[in-house]
């Protein structure tokens, strides 16, 4: 079975494992009961370092797009309660983009805290962990509770599947390549099977190292620059140094010939006194 052919189904449930969790309200028989959301799922979020570093790719190409706008949240596997007083229907998606809430720090996403407002794209990333029976209830979660855009990528197989809303439900999107992101802008690309994501302005996403490699071919350039340009100032003082020493020397000449000129005059003038007319 294909990716793009998974069934809708039942939205996945999680197990209860509690090393983080919050607090929250419900009403039973017309009494206030406390109701536990945890945090975590007790899942991992990556299988494996090929898993890990494209999610973390994703998640901080997508923190540096919206890095100036305070109202688009981003997260990796954070947990996304759609349901107040349902601790059991929850997904964590490897990447979750949310427009209209304010940037911060969250234990889990719980919907009717963040004015009932769905993540509007997620990610999914595969490991050879994932089912397709586990991949066909997200999408079922993600059809349900209002996801607009999802995207599902295999590394090992070099497969971007990709689902856009339309009217009520997640329709597959027929060709990836090229694909242009309604909501985000991003274009998705594969080559050789590796997925390529890039800006609106045509930046590509880059993983940390690939961000670290021109972080510092930039810094080895303007200490390249810094150099030229002190090259350039000891350049123009030396030039300086050799127009004032021209300078001088020119003066030099100058009060020369003048003096000379002045001795001139008074051997003129004393041979004039002698009687003896100079040539």
């Amino acid at each position: 079975m294909s990716i793009q052919t998974l069934a809708l189904s039942t939205p996945p449930t999680a197990p209860d494992p509690l090393s983080s969790q919050s607090i929250g309200m419900v009403k039973h028989n017309g009494q206030p009961k406390p109701i536990i959301y945890p945090d975590s799922d007790g899942q991992p979020m990556a299988d494996n370092t090929k898993q890990f570093r494209i999610i973390v790719a994703l998640h901080s190409g997508f923190e540096g797009l919206y890095k100036d706008d305070p109202n688009i949240f981003v997260a990796g596997d954070l947990l996304w309660y759609p349901v107040e007083g349902d601790n059991k229907t929850r997904v964590a998606p490897d990447v979750l983009v949310a427009f209209g809430r304010p940037k911060g720090d969250r234990g889990s996403y719980m919907q009717w805290r963040e004015d009932n407002i769905p993540p509007q794209v997620v990610f999914e990333v595969l490991s050879p962990g994932n089912r397709l029976t586990e991949m066909a209830k997200k999408l079922a979660f993600y059809n349900r509770f209002g996801v607009e855009e999802y995207y599902l990528y295999d590394p090992d197989n070099g497969d971007l599947s990709g689902w856009l809303r339309s009217d009520q439900l997640l329709e597959v999107i027929d060709e990836m390549q090229g694909w242009v992101s309604p909501r985000t802008g991003v274009r998705f690309e594969l080559q050789d099977g590796e997925l390529l994501v890039y800006r609106p302005d045509g930046q590509r996403f880059e993983t940390y190292t690939e961000l670290l490699e021109r972080a510092e071919q930039e810094r080895t350039r303007a200490e390249q620059e810094r150099t030229r340009a002190e090259q350039e100032r000891m350049r123009a003082e030396q030039e300086r140094t050799r127009a004032e020493q021209e300078r001088i020397r020119a003066e030099q000449e100058r009060i020369r010939a003048n003096q000379e000129a002045e001795r001139a005059e008074r051997l003129t003038a004393q041979l004039r006194a002698l009687g003896v007319e100079p040539e």
